[in-house]
């Protein structure tokens, strides 16, 4: 049970979002968006998260788009996990998605849930980073489609009043040679202590980690020592560890000694993987 109560609102359509978004907020109410509302719940029970007023996207068409449009793929924000691993649009995004929770959580988790995550984790940024997509948000100068590296900065930035519509992908990366590895403390389905995405693009190894420091992240630093064949890949990725842009974590799922060991084996399986597709 919620143990506060709050006024819920489900609008049909963009304008009437942000038009309430902005009638709250002109009555000083704490407001928050939500396209699924699995971790509203989860935290506002523990008392970690409270709001006055919130706003339901699941009733916006344009956020339930799953679709291929001409050279994009399209996912709204407020598409299921399980139904975008089922769409095959993105097999990658598809794959990872997949390893989040279990299977009756990913019908309620939504791709915009996951991204605007509390937790570290944020594991649908991965697959999205390597395939530089972009994204349409909506607020109260209207819509834009900007790149998603450039407001997810280890979490999602959005000016207040702004939300997430749409995920926009180049098709050509729902064809590209892929590997996607979550390795856990216990179960397939628990946190990760190292999530691993990489492609191959233009014959280079692209990688993205999650679980490894406190947020998710595609390091191009990282990806240049990966690709450098002058050296045998256990020096490459040796290179690459000195390159991490944060310290490895160390918490209750793993130690810091043991996730770089993880880590390490990762990308080696990885590498092996992809090596077919790079030069």
């Amino acid at each position: 049970m919620i143990p506060f109560d709050f006024e819920y609102y489900k609008p049909d359509t963009i304008t009437e979002a942000i038009q309430t978004f902005q009638d709250m907020e002109s009555q000083r109410k704490k407001v928050i968006y939500y396209s699924g509302g699995t971790e509203f719940i989860t935290f506002s029970r523990i008392n970690k998260l409270s709001a006055d007023a919130i706003i339901d996207l699941k009733g916006i068409p344009e956020c339930q788009v799953l679709e291929s449009q001409g050279d994009l793929l399209v996912f709204g924000s407020a598409v299921s996990l399980n139904k975008i691993t089922q769409s095959n649009l993105f097999p990658l995004l598809g794959q990872a998605v997949k390893q989040i929770a279990d299977h009756t959580s990913r019908n309620k988790i939504t791709i915009g849930g996951n991204l605007h995550s509390r937790l570290i984790y944020r594991e649908a940024a991965l697959p999205l980073l390597l395939a530089d997509a972009q994204v349409k948000i909506a607020g109260k100068d209207g819509e834009q489609i900007v790149d998603l590296k450039d407001i997810f900065q280890q979490e999602m930035k959005l000016e207040p009043g702004q939300f997430l519509v749409q995920i926009l992908v180049e098709k050509s990366y729902g064809a590209s040679q892929y590997v996607s590895l979550k390795k856990t403390k216990v179960s397939k389905v628990g946190y990760p202590v190292v999530s691993l995405a990489a492609v191959a693009k233009d014959s280079q190894i692209r990688a993205a980690f999650s679980g490894v420091c406190a947020y998710p992240f595609r390091s191009i630093q990282m990806e240049a020592a990966l690709n450098d064949t002058s050296l045998p890949i256990e020096k490459r990725i040796e290179q690459a560890l000195h390159l991490l842009p944060a310290p490895i974590i160390d918490d209750i799922q793993a130690s810091r000694d043991y996730r770089e060991f993880v880590l390490i084996n990762a990308l080696k399986d990885a590498m092996d993987a992809l090596k077919g597709a790079v030069s």
